[in-house]
């Protein structure tokens, strides 16, 4: 497949091999996030955003696998880097404090692992002077670890916001705000505020500025005589840099500031989490680097291929045994994965290309000439459009679906964006021109007209 010539093609989505292929795994398949019955055919011709599935269509995949795959399928800026690479077993390895080398010398080793995957991190953090990480299986781990790190350092009580997702462990699934299913039924860890989570442009709607004696909500929950939060039992305010789950929603600038403030007078941990914002999504690498907010703990997953909870020396536990994990030395492959995506972001100048496309795909949705768009927002190539209802973005979805792209939806009734960080000019055209034509669909519409999806 030429990615400068490939065309999508779909002849019927699903088609009757993804429908086989789906009723089997569900036959043994715990019920999860359902979505579609895309399954990829890994024998087939893929490459950057555009996959084929078992039925032989050609589809445009603007999800990333939820950011995931941050280059899209077998981009060669990652395989070219591992193809040299004879798999063993195991290819993980057990704790933290185990070691491997993939040959050649620490400074240049013929494959890069888990030890040059702590260097590229804590390289790319070094601006916030976090120079740690503990590596993991996924994101939530991530979380769970940077929680952690807070409580032991001070406090037992923690912030989060409304439509905050940050896992689904149980540490982590207490600081969800997103979506009632998530946390129904569970038990949580004690001692969490919830807060607007402000992306107000312009004057404040949210809730999060008051008349208050701080002048937001954050302050006046930590005010000394007035609030009800004692300042020296916070331990952490956890935020997502743009909201995922929550609805792709941008932090407001003044928000980031009104944190900053409260943590310099007050000295609480700000988590920043960067599971899907982070490796350059929004354009820098990691979305915090567009506020005015230092983070104390950087959460990255994902893109990364591992998990990871990044911070200063000085805010890990120095007793050993405090935090551990049986894989937590990471995957051997995934670990070289991770280290390929940081090099090819800094190699071919990635950044500079989520930047650019960014622009231009947000230009091109902010003049679609749709009544049922209400809002465009997202930074980089992390985006969303709203919709006027959850039925029309279900629509949407299906709409884009049969005509080869692939979505997500986020929020109640936002559908989000995902290119690949190198994607080209001609992809973006071609996706958007998919997704206006889909505007059209009579499933689009008319979903809004009995509330169903026709």
């Amino acid at each position: 497949m030429d990615r400068d010539t490939a065309e999508v093609r779909v002849d019927s989505f699903p088609g009757e091999r993804a429908r086989e292929w789906v009723e089997r795994h569900h036959e043994h398949a715990a019920p999860s996030t359902y979505v579609y019955d895309f399954v990829w055919d890994i024998t087939e011709d893929a490459v950057g955003p555009f996959c084929t599935d078992v039925d032989g269509n050609v589809l445009l995949d603007f999800t990333a696998h939820v950011a995931s795959a941050p280059l899209g399928y077998n981009n060669p800026k990652i395989l070219e880097k591992l193809e040299s690479f004879d798999l063993v077993d195991p290819m993980k390895i057990a704790g933290q404090d185990f070691y491997v080398s993939g040959g050649g010398s620490v400074e240049d080793p013929d494959l890069p692992g888990p030890t040059q995957l702590l260097d590229r991190l804590t390289d790319a953090t070094s601006h916030y002077a976090l120079d740690t990480a503990f590596l993991s299986n996924s994101g939530a781990e991530a979380v769970e670890n940077a929680i952690k790190i807070c409580y032991a350092e001070r406090g037992h009580r923690g912030v989060t916001f409304d439509g905050a997702f940050h896992g689904r462990t149980l540490g982590a699934l207490s600081l969800n705000r997103s979506k009632a299913v998530q946390r129904r039924g569970f038990p949580e860890v004690p001692g969490v505020l919830s807060l607007p989570y402000c992306a107000c442009e312009g004057e404040c709607t949210c809730g999060w500025k008051t008349d208050g004696p701080g002048g937001n909500r954050l302050a006046d929950a930590l005010h000394p005589t007035r609030g009800p939060v004692p300042a020296d039992e916070l331990a952490f305010v956890i935020l997502e840099p743009q909201q995922g789950e929550g609805g792709y929603r941008v932090a407001n600038d003044e928000f980031a500031r009104d944190i900053a403030a409260a943590k310099e007078e007050h000295g609480f941990k700000v988590i920043s989490d960067e599971i899907q914002s982070g490796l350059g999504r929004t354009g820098e690498m990691w979305g915090i680097d567009h506020l005015d907010l230092d983070p104390d703990v950087i959460t990255s997953a994902k893109g990364l291929r591992v998990g990871a909870t990044v911070a200063n020396e000085d805010l890990f536990p120095e007793e050993t045994g405090r935090l551990s994990s049986t894989w937590g030395a990471g995957d051997l492959l995934a670990s070289a994965q991770g280290v390929a995506t940081i090099e090819a972001i800094h190699e071919h100048d990635l950044l500079a290309n989520v930047r650019e496309r960014g622009r231009q795909f947000t230009d091109l949705l902010t003049d679609l000439d749709s009544e049922y768009v209400t809002d465009v927002r997202g930074r980089g190539l992390m985006l969303a459009i709203e919709l006027d209802s959850k039925e029309r973005r279900g629509a949407l979805m299906k709409a884009c679906l049969t005509r080869g792209l692939l979505t997500l939806g986020c929020g109640h009734k936002t559908l989000r964006l995902l290119p690949p960080l190198d994607a080209t000019e001609r992809e973006i055209d071609l996706g958007f021109a998919i997704l206006a034509d889909a505007l059209d669909d009579p499933r689009v519409t008319q979903a809004g007209a009995g509330g169903d999806v026709v």
